[in-house]
């Protein structure tokens, strides 16, 4: 909690003023008694009438400060606390975003969500209690103790026989609790993991007619945080009464032993009032530190959660003397990488090197696990290679400024992720500032324009969630105009057209193309035009700087005008060439071209 507190800094002045409120409104509650004390020993048994009056105004002034003491306390509390709330959710937000793949593989998408949310409503809750209650509770135990001294010295011995006995449950009950809300907060996580995979797999669920599993599945995890829920709240539960209990014995313990010393003299009937008075006040605020207690025990497993989350370290850390990426080429090199995911875990990739000079087509073809989306994640530097190194223009990777090696990247995946909003905006995501000529010349080059235009709104259609209301293509197509409106040095292409027709696909090469070298025009008026409006700058005063490619496909045919092939086979290269070299030398490369554009006689495919 202590390491989570940092974030409360700047709601200090509320954090002040809520206690001292609260000083207030406790005072005045404690000053109470005594006037009741007062009216009924000077004004009632003496039958003075105004000493009744006047203490009745004191009480009635007492009570209106201590509710506005109280409503102010309140108020600073809610503000200090959701401040807080609001700042932590933002900085483990925050935090989230600047974790490498490698961190991120290893927290589930269900627990980062439950860390988010209900992790932090907790903390939040519990810091807005204890700036209510943190005063009250031990200013009431402390103040009453003294005022019941002051009031009733003969009875307060009761004191010391009663809170022990309070500070015995409450122990058991913290004792019992906390670890059981860790169990809580982790149930809590599979359910979330369970209803997000269902919520974002539904289409598969009903395709498969696997509803009753996915139910079941469902129940389970749900089952079983009734479970330990009920347990947590079973043990909690038992505070409650036996707090109830103890302080009914005390209120009878102190009204017969009173009553006792009334009855012979001893002592007023007002003092008996104020010591009964001062000794629930006791209790109930020792109840305050029962309900205070299982909020802590609670707090405390979600704050650890959180803290492991902020305490983590990106493993791809940027170098202090990292340098910014100006201009770039694109040239890329590997030399003799090895990567593996995790310090354990076998290699994926094997002394991998090759050359992507600027402006080729690298295509790369393996088996499912030959490592070919590894290697091109390795580029962006998303993972760090365990040996060997990655090179853009001549730079390893690992000395550049992240930011600007990223910008100098843009990626197109398989499974194309779209964002709420409009389609202008998920094509304008990389860069923001684009015009609409600009968005539109990469939407015709993606072959994504005339389905857009089709479109009541046109490029101010709303997506639906996750892209709902798009084919399969055309959440691609967008994908990859998002990454050429970027114009990035390297464009990866990773599967990203598996979705597409094969005319579209062509279409897509041929732009690609004119965009990478200058190629012929499209036909069709404009196109020169819309080409120059995705060309980078030239460094050198041309028309335009060239693009490297990266192309991982599941189409043989996707990849025959290649610069370069590289075909991946357990994690090393098996052979690097055009389409004409490798169908005269690389067995793996020609089963593959055969099984899929040759006789079929080979069985073993691309992915």
């Amino acid at each position: 909690m202590r390491k989570l507190l940092v974030y409360l800094r700047p709601y200090r002045h509320w954090v002040l003023l809520a206690p001292l409120l609260m000083l207030v409104e406790t005072t005045t509650d404690l000053l109470q008694p005594r006037m009741i004390q007062r009216i009924v020993d000077v004004g009632i048994a003496q039958q003075d009438l105004d000493v009744v009056l006047q203490t009745g105004v004191w009480m009635v002034g007492l009570s209106i400060a201590g509710a506005l003491g109280g409503i102010g306390c309140t108020a600073m509390s809610v503000l200090a606390s959701q401040g807080f709330g609001a700042d932590l959710r933002d900085g483990l937000f925050t935090k989230v975003q600047s974790l490498s793949f490698g961190n991120i593989d290893r927290f589930e998408t269900g627990q980062l969500i439950t860390r988010l949310t209900n992790d932090v409503t907790q903390v939040e809750e519990l810091v807005g209690l204890m700036l209510r209650l943190m005063l009250r509770a031990p200013l009431l135990v402390v103040g009453s103790f003294v005022m019941a001294m002051l009031s009733s010295p003969q009875l307060a011995p009761l004191f010391a026989a009663l809170v022990p006995l309070i500070v015995v449950v409450l122990s058991w009950v913290i004792n019992k609790a906390y670890p059981l809300y860790g169990d809580v907060q982790e149930r809590l996580d599979d359910l979330n993991t369970v209803m997000q995979e269902n919520l974002a797999g539904v289409r598969v669920v009903k395709a498969f007619v696997r509803g009753d599993h996915e139910i079941a599945r469902f129940r389970r995890v749900n089952r079983g945080l009734m479970t330990i829920t009920v347990r947590v709240v079973r043990t909690v539960a038992a505070a409650g009464p036996l707090m109830t209990m103890t302080l009914y014995a005390g209120v009878v313990a102190g009204i017969w032993l009173g009553g006792a010393r009334v009855l012979q003299g001893r002592m007023q009937v007002g003092q008996v009032i104020a010591f009964t008075s001062y000794l629930t006040r006791t209790l109930w605020s020792l109840s305050f530190v029962s309900t205070l207690s299982t909020r802590v025990a609670r707090a405390q497993a979600s704050a650890e959660r959180i803290a492991e989350v902020l305490d983590s370290t990106p493993e791809v850390q940027e170098a202090p003397d990292a340098r910014p990426l100006e201009a770039p080429a694109g040239r890329v090199a590997f030399e003799d990488v090895t990567f593996r995911y995790g310090e354990e875990s076998d290699p994926v990739l094997r002394d991998v090197s090759f050359v992507a000079e600027p402006g080729q087509t690298v295509a790369v073809l393996g088996a499912t696990g030959a490592g070919k989306s590894t290697l091109v994640h390795l580029i962006g530097r998303f993972y760090d290679v365990a040996s060997g190194g990655v090179t853009l223009d001549g730079v390893d990777v690992r000395a550049l400024d992240e930011a600007s090696l990223r910008r100098a990247i843009a990626i197109a995946l398989q499974e194309s992720v779209l964002f709420s909003g409009t389609i202008r905006d998920n094509i304008r995501y990389g860069r923001p500032d684009a015009t609409d000529a600009e968005v539109e010349a990469a939407a015709r080059a993606a072959q994504a324009h005339d389905f857009i235009t089709a479109f009541a709104d046109g490029y101010d259609t709303i997506v639906g969630q996750r892209g709902v209301n798009l084919s399969g293509g055309q959440k691609q197509r967008i994908a990859i105009a998002r990454a050429l409106l970027v114009r990035p040095a390297v464009l990866i292409l990773d599967d990203s057209t598996s979705s597409v027709d094969v005319e579209t696909e062509a279409e897509i090469q041929a732009a690609l193309a004119a965009l990478m070298r200058g190629a012929a025009a499209e036909p069709g008026e404009g196109w020169a035009e819309r080409v120059q409006l995705l060309r980078r700058p030239a460094r050198d005063g041309g028309d335009g700087a060239t693009m490297t490619a990266f192309v991982i496909a599941q189409r043989i045919s996707t990849v025959l005008n290649a610069d370069k092939i590289l075909v991946l086979d357990g994690g090393r290269i098996a052979a690097e060439g055009t389409h004409a070299e490798l169908l005269a030398s690389s067995p793996i490369y020609r089963e593959i071209y055969d099984s899929q554009l040759g006789n079929g006689r080979a069985t073993r495919g691309s992915d």
